[in-house]
């Protein structure tokens, strides 16, 4: 039988003698043998400039290249959940890479694990996303599988964004945690996998980017990729309530069950803390309770239902939207094949993009496959430049999406 009261639900504690363990090897600063070393880091090229120092640490470098990279900066134009709202408190994506940060770090210390690396992989995990969520998402890919036959995966972009697009010499192993962070699925028990080598790294995305059902099967590498994989879920589930109650999608946390994860996000957070610590802590894979992985289960199933099958929109709004994905894309291919230079793809893309990317030039840009360079484009853009664009693009049609302002509610 499910509590439905959620004061009913504890917060969990740690094992008193696993806590005790802990703090001891924490005061004798005892390795965890399964925590990847700094000194095993390894990037594509071999550079001076790229090598640890004691003031900057292997991923801590990977850290600065990646908050300095253009596509992090738009993190806060991005929706999160829900679009089309003029609401500061709501969620944006440059919130919940923060929120992936401070979760999967705090389970990293406790486990002894690289905290460095999981800092990472959890604020670069979501660079190459598209605006307006996983609906967007959604959109781009068909787009783009209309025209190709591939898919277009936000995980697969973001190591294109850090690798390819704006390529700063990334480690493979934080490009690793990147591509194989896909929270959706949700595993009781997370084991690393055998990928060692850059070629490994390129084999997967194209694998992913051929059959976008490649991505279930993807493993991280490293315990820290785990540790962000399983981060990215709990950052979510209970924020995502959260601004759904404040959105009014929600009346009451209530209408959720759960018997011992927790209804709201700090019980959420603490208890998918405590648990995988209780039952990881010491060894060489991530893992939950069989009981709170059943109730992860019910609660990523409830928030489907009662929150992303609107994808956070306005009512009727995701088939108009849709609509001006595909007007976007056809009309940015069609400047493309033109070359007509006046065109944002060339003005707020193409250059921009070949004098920030250190090692792209423009022609060399310009002879990729021109979907690819219009999926780019596209999943680069906030929400607010999305709507913008297309406003500027095509001024004489007529859509019915209106924003959520401020002062609705007044």
């Amino acid at each position: 039988m499910l509590d439905k009261p959620n004061a009913t639900i504890p917060y969990l504690s740690l094992d008193p003698e696993l806590e005790q363990q802990i703090k001891a090897d924490m005061d004798a600063n005892v390795a965890n043998p399964h925590a990847f070393r700094d000194e095993d880091v390894v990037r594509r090229e071999d550079l001076p400039n790229d090598r640890a120092t004691l003031s900057r640490p292997a991923f801590t470098r990977d850290v600065e290249k990646i908050v300095n990279v253009p596509a992090y900066n738009r993190y806060s134009g991005k929706t999160q959940v829900f679009s089309f709202v003029n609401n500061d408190d709501i969620t944006r994506r440059g919130l919940h890479v923060q929120l992936v940060n401070r979760v999967a770090r705090g389970i990293g210390r406790l486990l002894r694990l690289n905290t460095d690396l999981i800092e990472a992989i959890a604020l670069g995990h979501d660079v190459g996303h598209t605006p307006f969520g996983h609906a967007g998402e959604r959109f781009l890919s068909k787009c783009y599988h209309e025209r190709t036959g591939r898919y277009f995966n936000h995980n697969v972009h973001s190591v294109r964004v850090l690798d390819e697009l704006y390529p700063r010499n990334i480690s493979l192993q934080t490009l690793d945690g990147v591509l194989a962070h896909n929270g959706e699925f949700a595993c009781q028990k997370l084991v690393t996998s055998e990928a060692t080598t850059f070629d490994d790294l390129d084999a997967t995305v194209e694998a992913c980017t051929a059959d976008s059902s490649t991505i279930g099967s993807l493993r991280p590498a490293t315990l820290e990729g785990c540790v962000v994989r399983v981060s990215d879920m709990i950052a979510y589930i209970g924020k995502d309530r959260a601004d759904a109650l404040q959105m009014g999608v929600l009346d009451d946390i209530d209408v959720f069950e759960s018997s011992i994860l927790g209804k709201d996000n700090g019980r959420i957070i603490n208890n998918m803390t405590v648990d995988i610590v209780n039952n990881s802590y010491g060894k060489g894979f991530i893992s939950m309770s069989p009981e709170l992985f059943d109730d992860l289960k019910r609660a990523k199933r409830q928030n489907y239902q009662l929150i992303y099958e609107r994808e956070g929109m306005l009512e009727d709004a995701s088939n108009v939207v849709e609509h001006m994905f595909e007007r976007l894309y056809d009309r940015m291919l069609s400047d493309l094949a033109s070359g007509d230079e006046s065109s944002p793809i060339f003005a707020h893309h193409i250059r921009p993009l070949a004098s920030t990317s250190q090692t792209i030039s423009q022609e060399a840009y310009l002879a990729q496959e021109p979907n690819r360079i219009v999926a780019d484009y596209i999943a680069s853009m906030t929400d607010g430049y999305f709507t913008s664009i297309y406003e500027m693009l095509f001024p004489d049609e007529t859509y019915e999406i209106e924003k959520r302002g401020y002062f609705a509610n007044l």
